[in-house]
């Protein structure tokens, strides 16, 4: 390939995500319903307040490649976050990935939902196997090193967090099942409450006042329960008015 001088960035030689494959139809692990549910539940539940909607990402079972000497190895994160980062690829696309080299900011938070065939992976206790691509631990606290990494097995309904501590991760204190995070002014945690119909503990995001975040079907319940209480009020009122008027033989009705 011709040299130029300056060199070129790797944005603008290497693969983009319309080169690389957004799937591998041989790929293990399809998600079943909680892996469906509680990524939707992160996202709808996501809104940082020192970052406008138009600067997070937000993207749950997506190829994430990180390494641009070998830019088909990727990861397939159950869920993370980017802030700082357009919405969409480039401001006008839907994102097909997410490229490193590319996008230019790595995730500010990872959650995995722990599945036995990758529950030690997850939590960094398997050894990179020679000639193979790095472990995911390897990716998020060396490679990309992303600021926080959460674990939540939902059969035990153990949470584990880690903060990345100059090169390395530390295990954060979840003994309140709260993890908060100041960069973003946003927390985490579990919550007991139901979501698609179903009853859980689920991981949520909460405020700085220590309240849920709601998500946008909630806020629409609840708007609309107060233009009920709000047109129950004006009946009451005016039903009092009416009573009043009568009192004074003065028939309301008749106009």
């Amino acid at each position: 390939m011709y040299q130029t001088d300056p060199p070129l960035s790797p944005k603008e030689t290497l693969p983009t995500m319309y080169d690389l494959p957004s799937e591998y139809p041989e790929d293990s692990g399809l998600p079943d319903e909680f892996h469906l549910f509680q990524p939707q539940l992160l996202s709808d539940t996501f809104s940082p307040p020192t970052y406008s909607a138009d600067e997070v990402f937000v993207a749950s079972d997506l190829n994430l490649y990180y390494d641009l000497r070998h830019t088909l190895w990727y990861k397939r994160l159950d869920w993370f976050a980017v802030v700082g980062v357009s919405r969409l690829y480039e401001h006008r696309n839907l994102r097909l990935s997410y490229v490193i080299w590319q996008e230019g900011v790595a995730p500010f938070v990872v959650v995995e939902l722990l599945s036995p065939g990758t529950e030690k992976e997850d939590l960094g206790q398997t050894l990179r196997e020679v000639n193979q691509p790095p472990t995911k631990w390897e990716v998020y606290e060396q490679i990309l090193r992303v600021p926080y990494y959460v674990v939540f097995d939902r059969y035990t309904n153990k949470l584990q967090a880690f903060q990345l501590v100059a090169n390395s991760y530390q295990e954060i204190d979840v003994t309140t099942s709260r993890v908060w995070m100041p960069g973003i002014q946003l927390g985490l945690g579990l919550w007991q409450g139901t979501y698609e119909g179903i009853d859980r503990l689920w991981l949520r995001w909460y405020d700085e006042t220590g309240n849920w975040i709601s998500t946008q079907l909630e806020q629409e319940r609840r708007r609309a329960e107060q233009e009920r209480q709000r047109a129950e009020q004006e009946r009451q009122r005016a039903d009092k008015l009416a009573a009043k008027l009568r009192e004074l033989g003065i028939n309301p009705d008749e106009e």
